[in-house]
């Protein structure tokens, strides 16, 4: 995970010149999974090692995540898409409800879903209502000649975000490989996942395709690169017939992540990476800063 950041710095000049240093509190959200890519729970402030840059940093405290999520889920709609449909109107509902049950206390997510064919269309704006998602789940059908906008979508979802202040945004894209008719290209789509502080996440349906045009490989950069860059992930499903059990896998990882808060001692020199990962063999842990200590001039 990349996150430059953009820090304040005190300087008291005596004589000599003397940098006076202040220890910060800095957080993370993390998510911890098995090799099963289950959700890891009990973890302590001893289980996680957080750098920045090559340097160690001490883990301070450990909380559950009870942060409300705002998720924009990106759906192809595209004709690429017509095998994979019917599996993920399937497959939505159960996602949605995991998404939005009663958790740890103050929790309430938000759910947007965006069709990408065509054009990116929203089809329910961000909402906790199970009933005007499940309306915006219906209206997923297969656009008849329609190509895929995946990047655009991202794009006009992180701006969205901005807009919106999100505190705890998060994308999961269900795509394909069919064609990408986007006008952004990959260069756009990861300086604007890397300045943001969204978790870019995405499903791929399907058996691999070799890209057949400039578009099609900016696709593949941005889905094979942006969840390293925003500390979110990528699986490819074969068939669309385990996109339900991996959805609610996946609500599950969400639904279940830590805020790791660390100190940061105010220097000169702010850090160019700050990675998290955890003392168990067998894990893996993927985290992002919280939005109100993500820089602005962060980038891939």
């Amino acid at each position: 995970m990349l996150v430059l950041v953009s820090l304040l710095v005190a300087v008291v000049w005596t004589r000599p010149a003397v940098l006076i240093s202040q220890t910060l509190q800095r957080a993370l959200y993390v998510s911890v999974v098995d090799q099963s890519g289950m959700p890891v729970p009990d973890l302590g402030p001893a289980d996680f090692i957080v750098r920045e840059d090559n340097s160690a940093r001490e883990v301070i405290r450990v909380d559950p995540a009870d942060d409300p999520m705002q998720i924009a889920i990106l759906v192809d709609d595209s004709t690429a898409a017509r095998d994979e449909i019917i599996d993920i109107r399937r497959a939505l509902p159960g996602f949605v409800d995991a998404l939005l049950a009663p958790g740890s206390a103050g929790r309430k997510n938000q759910i947007s879903i965006i069709g990408l064919g065509q054009r990116p269309t929203v089809l329910s704006d961000y909402t906790s209502d199970r009933a005007q998602l499940g309306k915006a789940i219906d209206r997923i059908w297969q656009q008849v000649n329609a190509g895929n906008y995946l990047l655009d979508a991202t794009m006009e979802v992180i701006q969205g975000f901005k807009k919106r202040d999100a505190a705890r945004p998060v994308i999961v894209a269900l795509t394909t490989d069919g064609p990408e008719l986007s006008t952004a290209g990959y260069d756009r789509a990861l300086q604007a996942l890397g300045g943001s502080n969204a978790r870019f996440n995405v499903i791929s349906l399907g058996r691999p395709a070799p890209a057949t045009d400039d578009q099609a490989r900016s696709r593949d950069i941005v889905v094979n690169q942006g969840p390293d860059v925003t500390g979110g992930f990528h699986d490819r499903l074969l068939t669309s017939i385990a996109l339900p059990d991996k959805l609610q896998q996946f609500a599950n990882v969400l639904t279940h992540e830590y805020r790791v808060t660390y100190s940061h001692p105010d220097t000169l020199i702010p850090p160019e990476h700050v990675t998290v990962s955890v003392r168990r063999s067998g894990l893996t842990a993927r985290g992002r800063l919280v939005k109100s200590q993500q820089s602005p001039q962060a980038r891939p």
